[in-house]
């Protein structure tokens, strides 16, 4: 009973907790920055059936789709499996890993922080883009009164601070993305250890994820459980500085970014 098969539960959290990690300002950014937001609907797909080893998926233009009888080769001869060990009778508990991310101390902390920087980066990308509409505004007024040279001039700088621009608020969005995920990665590692523990400490040796489950009674549930531990051993996260990617940091060394550093030099007491 050592390794406690998760299904559906800790393995289903970095899934659920990118989508709920978007803070509700992210929801509401341009699409400059997440594209996509008003996809249609796609309908369910059917299944669709493996083609033949070497055919192409389409048959070519005016080919002809006779059936052909194959005549295969000797199967192979399958040997006997010797008889294993049983599995022991399954313990099963459930757990909610949405329940927990959202009520999770670090998760919390994490997701307040990343949202106060994608409002920031949000506030500075409106900004430029003002400063470059009154650009090309004044490049209008004065194309008049400047030689072509000089018209092409100022279109290339105007042309090279919109580049410019686009690469520098990719780069940060893409910054915190990673920082979203740098967090989540140490949520989810200790969840993963925290769900071990728990279910063996009631006997349990398979957890369901909640909401695959029809039907359940509520002592076969570990959320509250498994929230206590997991708030009480990461009550927070580290969390790169702003605009410093999480491959860069030290992550030994890094420190979260609401504690303050201490002075280098106390003063002395007389």
């Amino acid at each position: 009973m050592r390794h406690i098969r998760l299904l559906a539960a800790t393995g289903f959290g970095l899934a659920v907790a990118a989508a709920a990690f978007t803070p509700a300002s992210a929801q509401q950014a341009k699409q400059w920055f997440i594209p996509g937001q008003h996809a249609a609907p796609h309908a369910a797909p059917h299944p669709v059936a493996p083609r033949p080893i070497g055919v192409p998926a389409q048959p070519a233009s005016g080919a002809s789709q006779v059936p052909v009888t194959l005549k295969l080769p000797p199967a192979p001869q399958i040997p006997d499996v010797p008889r294993g060990l049983m599995p022991p009778a399954a313990v099963l508990g459930v757990l909610s890993v949405p329940d927990v991310l959202r009520q999770s101390t670090a998760y919390e902390q994490a997701d307040k922080i990343l949202a106060e920087r994608r409002q920031k980066l949000n506030e500075d990308a409106q900004k430029e883009q003002v400063a470059l509409r009154d650009l090309g505004q004044k490049l209008a007024a004065d194309r008049s009164k400047l030689s072509p040279a000089q018209v092409r001039a100022r279109e290339r700088e105007l042309q090279d601070r919109i580049a410019a621009s686009r690469r520098k608020f990719a780069e940060r969005n893409r910054i915190i993305q990673e920082q979203g995920q740098f967090a989540l990665a140490q949520i989810q590692r200790t969840l993963q250890e925290v769900v071990q523990k728990v279910a063996l400490s009631r006997g349990m040796n398979m957890v369901l994820q909640r909401q695959a489950v029809a039907v359940n009674i509520p002592e076969f549930d570990l959320t509250a459980q498994v929230l206590e531990v997991l708030n009480k051993t990461l009550p927070s996260v580290v969390i790169p500085p702003a605009g410093v990617a999480p491959l860069t940091v030290d992550a030994a060394k890094a420190k979260e970014p609401a504690k303050k550093a201490e002075p280098a030099h106390k003063p002395a007491h007389h």
